[in-house]
């Protein structure tokens, strides 16, 4: 009884099937992995077309995170610091990139590409292969199941650029978007369980390597693999109940390469862990406190009716950054793959293969429905527990992706397979009967095989197809931060509006593509939130309703000197307000006049014009102007949004009003 035999549980070798003998056919391979990289250039083609050193996804929004992080630790490595840690961002409590979606595992390879071209090509590096290297890694893994390579190369398709994937990517989501260590996790589990062909430790070894990348790319989707293969594990153990003999025999082979690469992952991540989770600035808790991201779950309906892109959305991710193009759900998968694997299932029902990949399928599905309200869900388990309470349910659907592209391959194949034998000449004494042509039955399974594709294909590449190729924007500085800042004073501390910690976070992209000439005050992502604030929260809640708000927060003497407080608390020796009209709506804070007005009152003194920006040096700063509320109003009342005579007739008029304590 073959490998295959054994794995499903046939007597009977179906046609299609593998034989164990086969090696892994790097011909077809290459040629995928060259149509995925097409591919790719296709989904980026705005950005590797143009600029890829200055053109991407944006610097706005999470795109400006992702730059800061992928500039970090070039700029860490050349200048001897840690690349762990870093004081240039939430100055001057620091940021913990461990505790964070640092992508150190794109950021340390790359260091060369940013050295010589800067963080924007080294996120457009890092975008472009996130696709290609996960449709290669489920190539590898569904070539191990199918004969005819297209069936596999569907499968890579279908996982590398699902709408998952790609919506991910378009914000520069490079730990969702970049899923390619969950494929090749499986099949170093295949090998030790299933194959058992190559030495188990140089196995275990990769698989220990393969768990450590995936920790340095993203521990969500880390956490979320683990699960989804324990579970699949566990299954495989039930099974084998039934063939206790055999599990026996493969034990010692198994158990060597799990031990290797737990030992393997365990050596190298030990430190790694113990920093993200207690190392300086680590995050404790939540990581988005207010939120609970347990009910963030996906939905039965987005699974299968393609949600369409909303103008409200849309004008919201346009003011305060995100992707410029349209945003569609992440979580569609069509009517298509889910018929196709479930006759699969139906016809082939003997094959254990399918019937595990079903369960996960269903499983992780269900899964990534969140902790459920009003009836029970998996994630009620565990949602709420510390680490678990920070994965998005929604992500689950990678491992659904995963799961479904794999049944997907087989039933391909398999469905090729019945049809070529159902048309194959038959023999009559050893020889082919006249009648019937062998190449007949390949054009036939090439039919079935091909209708199949376009069952499972046609569907979630005419949603993608809205947003492809995905929407690029120039990354420019404003002026002040291209010809001042670099002349900076070595440890300058910066407080730039509009601040990171308060919806917009371009001044993060400011300061990464213009290579950390300076630290700033406040961050984006988790370590923004204001309930992480220290002594500062409160200046800092000010500073931040006066730089993006949805509300008309007024400026008064109380808020004037917890704002002057919170600068001296940081430490800032600057705070730069650009003021650019020409710049992208997601560069601009909507107030100039009334944020100069109330920095010109924490300060004591008017600001410079400078570069096209209001800029105060705090060394220079009297006592803070603290005037009643209602001379601020009318010094605010009539003046426009913006602009150097706005600015100077509103600092002028509030210098003039005497002081409340004079």
């Amino acid at each position: 009884m073959t490998l295959v035999q054994e794995m499903t549980g046939e007597e009977t070798a179906q046609r299609g099937s593998p034989a164990s003998t086969d090696r892994f056919r790097w011909r077809p391979f290459l040629i995928s992995s060259m149509l995925y990289l097409v591919g790719s250039l296709g989904v980026w083609w705005n950005v590797w077309s143009t600029h890829p050193s200055s053109v991407t996804t944006c610097g706005c929004g999470d795109s400006a995170l992702f730059l800061w992080f992928l500039e970090w630790p070039a700029h860490a490595i050349s200048h001897g610091l840690s690349p762990l840690f870093s004081t240039a961002m939430s100055y001057p409590h620091g940021t913990n990139l461990l505790a964070n979606t640092s992508e150190l595992g794109f950021g340390i390879p790359l260091a060369g590409v940013t050295w010589l071209f800067g963080p924007v090509a080294t996120l457009n590096v890092s975008l472009l292969l996130a696709p290609m290297l996960s449709a290669m890694a489920m190539y590898a893994l569904a070539i191990r199941w199918v004969r005819w390579a297209p069936a596999a190369f569907v499968a890579g398709a279908l996982y590398g650029f699902s709408s998952m994937a790609l919506v991910a990517l378009s914000d520069a989501h490079l730990m969702v978007g970049m899923a390619a260590v969950p494929p090749l996790v499986v099949l170093c589990l295949d090998e030790l369980m299933v194959r058992q062909r190559i030495r188990p430790i140089l196995v275990g070894v990769a698989l220990g390597l393969l768990v450590t990348f995936q920790f340095f790319i993203g521990t969500e989707v880390l956490l979320i693999t683990a699960m989804t293969v324990g579970v699949g594990l566990l299954l495989v153990l039930l099974g084998c109940l039934h063939h206790r003999d055999l599990a026996r025999a493969r034990a010692r082979h198994a158990l060597v390469g799990i031990a290797t690469g737990s030992a393997t992952a365990l050596v190298l991540l030990a430190y790694p862990a113990w920093f993200a989770l207690a190392g300086p600035a680590h995050i404790s808790g939540r990581v988005w406190p207010t939120i609970s991201l347990g009910i963030e779950g996906a939905t039965l309906k987005a699974l299968f009716v393609a949600t369409p892109w909303t103008k409200s959305f849309l004008a919201f991710t346009h003011r305060v950054g995100g992707s410029q193009g349209v945003t569609l759900s992440g979580q569609y998968f069509g009517w298509g793959i889910a018929v196709v694997s479930t006759l699969g299932v139906v016809i082939w029902w003997r094959d254990r293969r399918m019937w595990l990949l079903a369960v996960l399928s269903v499983l992780t599905a269900w899964t990534s429905f969140g902790i459920g309200l009003h009836h029970w869900a998996p994630w009620n388990l565990l949602g709420s527990r510390p680490l678990f309470e920070n994965i998005i349910p929604s992500r689950f659907l990678i491992m659904t992706f995963m799961t479904t592209g794999a049944m997907a391959a087989i039933v391909i194949d398999r469905s090729r397979a019945w049809a070529m034998g159902a048309v194959k000449p038959r023999r009559h004494g050893g020889h082919a009967a006249t009648q019937g042509s062998p190449v007949l039955p390949r054009l036939v399974g090439g039919l079935v095989g091909s209708v199949l594709i376009l069952a499972v294909v046609v569907e979630p590449a005419t949603y993608l197809r809205t947003m492809l190729p995905i929407s690029a924007e120039p990354v420019t500085l404003p002026d002040w931060f291209a010809h001042v800042a670099p002349t900076l004073p070595a440890h300058q501390v910066l407080l730039v509006l509009p601040v990171p910690f308060a919806m917009i976070e371009s001044s993060m992209a400011w300061q990464a593509v213009g290579a950390m000439h300076y630290s700033m005050v406040g961050g984006g992502g988790p370590d923004g939130a204001i309930e992480r604030a220290g002594v500062e929260r409160p200046g800092q809640q000010v500073i931040g309703d006066n730089s993006f708000s949805f509300a008309d927060h007024p400026l008064t003497p109380s808020g004037v000197r917890l704002v002057r407080r919170a600068l001296s608390q940081w430490g800032v020796d600057k705070v730069v307000i650009p003021d650019e009209p020409n710049r992208p709506a997601y560069d601009q804070i909507q107030r100039i006049t009334k944020a100069t007005a109330l920095f010109t009152l924490a300060t004591g003194m008017a600001p410079i014009w400078q570069a096209h920006a209001w800029v105060w040096s705090l060394s220079a700063a009297g006592p803070p102007h603290l005037i009643p509320r209602s001379a601020v109003d009318t010094c605010l009342a009539g003046a426009g949004p913006r602009g150097p005579r706005a600015v100077t007739t509103v600092t002028s008029c509030l210098l003039a009003v005497p002081d409340l304590r004079s």
